[in-house]
């Protein structure tokens, strides 16, 4: 085998792995809307408003700090994070419209 040729099957390799870290992203992704969609319909539900500010203040100071431990710029996970959020914000003010 030549080295280019190994190099090519370790490439395809790495792109598996990195398709499947994507796969399992969405799934984790998909799950967390529904938990997130419970939580929009229990606010609509009990008239409380669709974002929560202090939480959000803490989740950001927590996913910060777990990216820096996992070598992940914190500045991308912020902007994940509030990404997400204003998603799901969204999510919980067109349920709490009805």
């Amino acid at each position: 085998m030549t080295d280019e040729q190994a190099a090519t099957e370790r490439l395809q390799s790495i792109r598996q792995s990195i398709d499947n870290i994507d796969a399992a992203l969405v799934h984790l992704l998909a799950e967390r809307f529904r938990f997130t969609q419970e939580v929009g319909r229990l606010k609509a539900a009990n008239g409380m408003p669709a974002a929560d500010p202090d939480r959000e203040k803490v989740q950001l100071a927590r996913l910060r700090a777990l990216a820096e431990e996992s070598h992940l710029d914190p500045e991308f996970a912020e902007k994940w994070f509030n990404f997400v959020v204003a998603e799901v914000i969204h999510h919980h003010e067109r349920l709490a419209r009805g």
